[in-house]
Order: structure tokens, then C-alpha cells, then sequence
């Protein structure tokens, strides 16, 4: 999920930028990736690089421990969270997205973006939808309270159900004014609570509707959610680390208008709702190297490895709007791309404007259309074409590509944080189709570095 646009309005000239390849040295967040608030205590973070994005968590049933998820099914066990296995190291077939954990905190169930459920210690198998076309990916998971079942939830709102999971209703096949991001349960089961990207609540069941974000201006999407113990009350997370509070779910604080923040991807309540957890995954260094990357030449290797360190950089907001280490001060998503393909070797210019790299690639090298399976190494673009400012709306480096065609991008210009003061984020995983709903834009197709 992206925030802002790196492109501002106005012309810009075709001609590279002509200026010396400048030397970034990544600025690195003093973050531990888990910010805890209330009386969510922090019980440790992993260390080293980490071979793929983390995506999830959930809290063990005494609140004294949680777990991490990455993409490629990697799980992190700390305070008193048991370790029962994970899916690291299997060939998955889409990324790892979210989990839950069973009642009394001696198993778990990760969910995959294609909807395949990966059930470890006690927490059985109830089905999944792996396998099955999903009008929408799968964005999130909840457990019933006996642990005897589960939801998931797509981003269009459809609810499928397994186990002793009761089917209440859901928003699958209805229209959206936002992709939908996460869900919650009531304490019984017996209800649940969807919430889209806009802070719009969905509320079925038994789950009581205590209101929304949904029309208020937010500095950024909603990307999940929690509830209180009684079920009478829910916090939503922005992905800059706001919090909202309804019901009677307590503010207990946020990470949200600092600078620069680092995107927030997901959150867990303590059991007795004084507490909750968010976890910002570029506070972690990553190698993206699962899955195995089917790079296309040997120099996508070096693409990668030359933007992976750059995460979490913190551009010089002090010298002035849209300062940063790429370039000029000015709207910098593209600078980076160059920045990093120079960096690694490729005779690209250096160019201020993202349509300029579709453009020098279809003369150099080659372009692919949305609907292609990029590689690592490889430069998104969003947007409708290359024609314009208006048309060419931003860019980053594909960092992961997963056998779905889900991908995981490295950008520049980008994340939570006011505008000109943004920093290098990672983004996903996302299903390029289903960009106008995870990034509010469409992806218009992607550029090869090399021949």
C-alpha cells in the first residue's frame, strides 16, 4: 500500500538529468519493527536479514508473547510464544499474508494471498481455498474462540468459512468504496467485523457496528484491525501508525505523525484490551531471496542487492522538501530507480521523470505490459502510460516474485510520511491486477534493466 505520489504536476523535460551518480548510504530506523503500546510488553524482534518480508503477527492468549509471519510462511516466536513450525522453505505457490493463533496459544494457522491455509501445533485443518479462482486475494484471518475453526476474509469483502466458522454475511459482491484490509471476531464467535482501506466497518452477526473512519480526511489507508475482549469496541491501524479507537476500545497511542514513519502493516491487542502491537516490517533488513528468485539475467541480482539496503532510508528532510540522497530536491521515485540500476552497473541516465524509464527502455532494453510476470531487478511503473505527469504517476524496483505473480517492490518517494518528506519503502506483496485497490493506481507495465 503506497501513500502519495512521487510525480507532481507540471511538464518535465525528456533529457536526463545531468548530475554525478551521487553515494547513498542507507539511514536506517533505530526501530525494532514492534512498537507496543499500553501494557503490550516487547519481548524481542528478529534479527540478521531476513529472507522475506514479514506480513502478520498474533498475540499469545496471556498477552506474554506473539508471533511474526513473513511472506514465505517464516515464523518468529518470542516471550512465552511457542514455536510449532512454519511453512520457511516450502515452495508456496503465493506469499504468506496473515495468521492467527489457537486459543491457548499452542498452535497456528498462517494464510496465504491465493487463500491456502498452512495449520501448525494444535490448530487443525479446516480447508482453504487454495486452489479455487478468488474473485479477490485473501487479506486476512480470524480464529473462532474454540479454535475449532477460522475465516478469511478477501479484498472485496468475501467471507469463506471452514471449520465450526459461521458464515454471517459478507461484502463479496458488493461495491467498495475501498479495498478491504482486515477483519476482527466478537468473543463468541458469533460475529465479525470487516474493515476497508477508507476506515469503512462492515459488521455482521453479533458484532455491533460503534462507527468508522470512513469519510474522515486520513493521512493514510487503514491496514488493520482489533477488538476488545468484550467485543464492544475496535482500534483500526493507519498504515503511517494512526490509531482510531470506537467503542470502547481505549486510545493507548500510535506511531503515526512522526517523520519519517515507517509503514505499519499490522497489529494485536492484549487479552485485556489496556494494550496492542503494531509491526513495521522495514525496520528489518531483508535479502528478498525467497522464494528463489527467477531472475531473468544475472545482473537482476545486482538490481536487488543494490536496493534492498536502501529500505527504511530517511531522505535529508532537514535540507529542504524532497531532499534525498538520489538526487536533486525535488519528486525523487524515479532518481532512485536510476540510482539503483546505475548502482548496479546499468548505462541508464539519470532521469527525474517516471516515464522516462518506459521510454528508454522500449528503446534499450524491453518493456512488459501489467499483465506480464516481472523479475527482480525490474522497474514498475503506475499509472495509465508514459505520456505525462499526469499519466506516469510513480515507480520502484521488483525486489520479489512469487509463482502467483504476486511481487514485493523497493520505492523511493514513498510510504507514511507528509509529502517531500517521504523515504524508501518496501511495498506488498501485491497482485499487479489488483493494484487500484492496494495502491489506489494502476500499474501500466513494467521495464527490463538489460536486454
Amino acid at each position: 500500500m503506497l501513500a502519495g505520489l512521487c510525480t507532481l504536476g507540471g511538464p518535465l523535460p525528456a533529457a536526463p538529468v545531468a548530475w554525478a551518480n551521487p553515494v547513498a548510504a542507507p539511514r536506517v530506523y533505530a526501530g525494532s519493527g514492534m512498537v507496543a503500546f499500553g501494557d503490550a510488553g516487547r519481548y524481542g524482534s528478529p534479527s540478521g536479514t531476513l529472507d522475506a518480508v514479514v506480513t502478520g503477527m498474533a498475540a499469545t492468549p496471556d498477552g506474554k508473547g506473539y508471533w511474526l509471519v513473513a511472506a514465505d510462511g517464516g515464523v518468529f516466536a518470542f516471550g512465552d510464544a511457542g514455536f510449532f513450525g512454519s511453512a520457511g522453505g516450502l515452495p508456496l505457490w503465493a506469499p504468506v499474508v496473515a495468521m492467527a493463533a489457537t486459543p491457548d496459544g499452542k498452535g497456528y494457522w498462517l494464510a496465504a494471498l491465493d487463500g491456502g491455509v498452512f495449520a501448525f501445533g494444535d490448530a487443525a485443518f479446516y480447508g482453504s481455498m487454495g486452489g479455487h479462482p478468488l474473485a479477490q486475494p485473501v487479506v486476512g484471518m480470524a480464529a473462532t474462540p474454540d479454535g475449532k475453526g477460522y475465516w478469511l476474509v478477501a479484498a472485496d469483502g468475501g467471507i469463506f468459512a471452514f471449520g465450526d466458522a459461521a458464515f454471517y454475511g459478507s461484502m463479496g459482491g458488493r461495491p467498495l468504496a475501498a479495498a478491504v484490509t482486515g477483519m476482527a471476531a466478537t468473543p463468541d464467535g458469533k460475529g465479525y467485523w470487516l474493515v476497508g482501506s477508507d476506515g469503512g466497518i462492515f459488521a455482521f452477526g453479533d458484532a455491533g457496528f460503534d462507527g468508522s473512519a470512513a469519510g474522515t480526511p486520513l493521512p493514510d489507508g487503514i491496514v488493520a484491525m482489533a477488538a476488545t475482549p468484550d467485543g464492544k469496541g475496535y482500534w483500526l491501524a493507519g498504515y503511517d501508525g494512526s490509531i482510531y479507537t470506537f467503542g470502547d476500545a481505549p486510545y493507548l497511542g500510535g506511531a503515526g505523525g512522526t517523520v519519517p514513519d515507517s509503514p505499519v502493516v499490522a497489529m494485536a491487542a492484549t487479552p485485556d484490551g489496556k494494550g496492542y502491537w503494531l509491526v513495521q516490517p522495514d525496520d528489518w533488513a531483508y535479502s528478498f531471496s525467497s522464494p528463489p528468485p527467477p531472475y531473468r539475467l544475472a545482473d537482476s541480482a545486482a538490481v536487488v542487492a543494490a536496493a534492498a539496503p536502501q529500505v527504511a532510508g530517511d531522505p535529508d528532510v532537514g535540507q529542504g522538501a524532497f531532499c534525498n540522497p538520489y538526487g536533486p530536491c525535488e519528486p525523487w521515485c524515479a532518481l532512485f530507480v536510476t540510482w539503483v540500476w546505475r548502482t548496479a552497473g546499468v548505462a541508464v541516465p539519470q532521469y527525474a521523470f517516471t516515464g522516462d524509464i518506459w521510454t528508454w527502455a522500449a528503446s534499450h532494453t524491453a518493456v512488459l505490459a501489467p499483465s506480464a510476470i516481472p523479475a527482480p531487478g525490474d522497474a514498475i511503473l503506475y499509472g495509465t502510460g508514459p505520456q505525462s505527469t499526469a499519466t506516469s504517476l510513480h515507480t520502484g524496483i521488483v525486489a520479489q516474485v512469487w509463482p502467483d505473480g504476486a511481487i514485493v517492490t523497493i520505492e523511493g518517494d514513498a510510504g507514511p510520511a507528509p509529502t517531500g518528506q517521504l523515504a524508501v519503502v518496501t511495498n506488498g506483496p501485491f497482485l499487479a491486477a489488483e493494484s487500484p485497490g492496494y495502491n489506489g493506481m494502476p500499474v501500466y507495465g513494467f521495464a527490463q534493466p538489460v536486454p
